[in-house]
């Protein structure tokens, strides 16, 4: 299986970082991988639901640890060459308050 293509949206959070979609053999897409910044650096965060019970479940991930690092070493490259040209999405600031007077 190839990684035919990565995808990488930036942002401009306190812990994400950016939004990640892969696509393998130009036939099978994964999206929602998520890059997060955690104490011990970035992290690559498969997609994964909350359960009833507050955890969370990866929905794909790599069964392989070779896989795995081969799919990571991918998305952080292509994270750290779209951080250096791409400005960082951030959420729109609150509109301010216009006062019309008048009749």
């Amino acid at each position: 299986m190839e990684i035919t293509e990565v995808r990488v949206s930036c942002r401009n959070e306190e812990r994400l970082k950016a939004y990640v979609t892969v696509t393998f053999d130009s036939a099978f897409v994964v999206r929602h991988i998520r890059i997060v910044k955690t104490e011990k650096g970035l992290l690559v965060s498969m997609p994964s639901r909350k359960l009833p019970d507050g955890t969370h479940k990866d929905i794909a991930h790599p069964i392989t640890q070779e896989f795995r690092k081969k799919l990571e070493t991918k998305i952080l490259a292509a994270y750290e060459e779209e951080s250096k040209k791409e400005p960082t999405i951030t959420h729109p600031a609150p509109q301010e308050k216009i006062e019309i007077t008048g009749k």
